[in-house]
């Protein structure tokens, strides 16, 4: 009998689906994996911290009190900008320190055992969290005052004639130049720093690559890039060719340097919301007339970087409101949607314009951030959302938490797995111990055998159901929560089961890839008034 319980258990398991992560994509419908995340950006104190030099034990509280707020709005991920300027929110010998975090860059931290970012990571993840680190590659100063910048940065430590093949001023500030190598293997070791020495979930870079064409500013002599074009060992005819190609190399071997490191920490992009016009280019152009556009002002070259798979994700800056005829929100997403070369699609929307943009009016109206999130949930090649930023969701900007809270984000979500990043498979939990007390039901699990990478748990899910059967484990309605990351206790008490009524638990247990292994066998329970009674038997499953 214990046999064919067994097997019809397993044949049960088949007729699953295989995959967790598919799930109905029905517009209005919550989605049980879902990207929910904020930019949190540091840059002149717009999120966080709320004023340069403030003790190490006020950023703490500041920190905290964000993530918070973002974790009761069921956010399941923070994008926070730790390289605003050529400058660091962490400890390193070779990194100054940010003037947006110390007041002076390079001053020490008042708390010689603190370390802003190691914190932050923490944070994020006992709130079960993931944090990506947020960086500006090519951003070297916030203004031209060099004086201000600590001994260590390179523009102050360099010697006058590699300073000049490596940095280039335009407009008030200063610029790491794509097209010198050494730049480029600088940046690629600030990585390597950052990934090495941090348990960050992943490295995010964000739309600035070339800077953006200032009105009376003339580039391209600010780049001063014609001679290093026309001596080159390439084989370009055109400079936008090989100025694009200066910002492939970087992305290609920032990503191999993750891979070889740490495969599964994804690399992603928030590239300016529009690739190409039409006009430019009729068949890879959206139906825009935007004035800037990634590939031919900025030298990016986002699609590349997606077919090629330097990048396990895009998440596009679509920062105009559906409607809006030179850049159409709508229209936007539709065309990024079917661009995706197979990675992950996160649209990316612009919070910062909510009841605050005069030339786009349909800002002002309360339900265009709803409208955005439901036509990209309705989208099957959409995984998710990132807001810029932080600021005007905590400051509930036209009821906008409120609805996040309420409607869009009533349940919590899931991050979206990414398999091709999985060697294996995580192991599979057995519910070894149930029992209770007059307010709870507990649930302990274990696992069988020793375990390395992929295998090795990262954290669990449990699901609950309602009366003696399996129901649909790709419904969010059905997620009873998730364990914290790195959890040394396979522990949950269920504060919200009802004396007298029965309940079906499952574990499922998830890997930095957050791959979703195997359901454990189901435990049945009936809630009773002095805990909770296990019951051996059981014969039916519900589907």
């Amino acid at each position: 009998m214990r046999f064919l319980f067994s097997f019809l258990f397993l044949i049960l398991l088949i007729a699953l689906p295989s995959k967790a992560y598919s799930q109905d994509r029905r517009p209005g419908d919550p989605l049980k994996n879902e990207m929910r995340a904020v930019w949190v950006a540091t840059v002149a104190n717009i999120d966080w911290p709320s004023s340069p030099g403030l003790s190490s034990e006020r950023q703490k509280a500041e920190f905290d009190s964000l993530l918070d707020v973002l974790k009761a709005m069921n956010m399941n991920a923070v994008f926070v900008q730790i390289r605003p300027a050529g400058d660091a929110f962490y400890k390193s010998k070779t990194v100054p320190l940010s003037r947006f975090l110390v007041g002076k860059q390079g001053t020490a931290l008042d708390d010689s055992l603190y370390d802003p970012l190691t914190y932050m990571i923490k944070a994020t993840h006992d709130r079960r969290m993931e944090f990506h680190a947020w960086m500006n590659p090519f951003r070297a100063s916030w203004d031209l005052d060099t004086a201000k910048l600590d001994s260590i940065h390179p523009l102050r430590a360099l010697s006058p004639a590699t300073k000049k093949q490596w940095f280039y001023q335009y407009g008030t500030k200063w610029y790491f130049n794509p097209a010198n190598p050494s730049v480029r293997l600088y940046l690629v070791n600030v990585v390597k720093d950052v990934l090495l020495r941090y348990d960050v979930d992943g490295i995010h870079f964000d739309d600035y690559f070339y800077p953006y064409k200032e009105s009376g500013l003339n580039l391209d002599a600010a780049l001063d890039d014609y001679n290093a074009f026309a001596s080159g060992n390439h084989s370009y005819t055109d400079i936008g060719d090989w100025r694009r190609a200066n910002v492939n190399n970087l992305i290609e071997n920032v990503s191999k340097t993750i891979k070889k490191y740490k495969p599964y920490v994804k690399f992603g992009i928030s590239p300016f919301g529009v690739y190409r016009n039409k006009d430019r280019d009729p068949v890879n152009g959206s139906n825009t007339r935007a004035g800037i556009t990634c590939y031919d002002d900025l030298y990016a070259d986002i699609l590349l970087w997606l077919k090629n798979g330097w990048v396990d994700y895009v998440a596009p800056q679509i920062y105009w409101s559906a409607g809006y005829a030179p850049a159409d929100f709508e229209v936007l997403l539709d065309w990024w949607s079917k661009h995706t070369y197979g990675k992950q699609l996160y649209i990316g929307h612009a919070a910062y314009k909510i009841n605050n943009s005069p030339n786009d009016p349909h800002w002002a109206e309360p339900e265009e951030m709803g409208r955005q999130i439901r036509m990209a949930r309705a989208n099957a090649n959409v995984d998710g959302s990132i807001f810029f930023s932080a600021r005007p969701l905590l400051k509930n900007m036209l009821g906008v938490q409120d609805s996040l809270i309420a409607t869009l984000y009533k349940q919590p979500a899931l991050m979206p797995p990414m398999a091709y990043l999985s060697k294996a498979t995580p192991a599979t939990a057995t519910v070894c111990r149930v029992k209770g007390t007059p307010s709870t039901v507990q649930l302990t699990w274990n696992l069988c055998g020793l375990l390395s990478g992929d295998e090795m748990p990262f954290y669990y899910a449990l699901y609950r159901f309602d009366g003696e059967g399996i129901g649909n484990l790709n419904s969010p309605r059905n997620l009873l929560a998730v364990t914290p990351f790195y959890s040394e206790k396979w522990y949950f008490e269920d504060y919200t089961a009802v004396e007298k009524e029965y309940y079906t638990y499952v574990v499922t247990s998830f890997n930095r890839a957050n791959v979703e292994g195997n359901p454990s066998d189901p435990v049945f329970v009936k809630k009773t008034k002095k805990g909770a009674k296990k019951k051996k038997k059981f014969w039916g499953y519900l589907f």
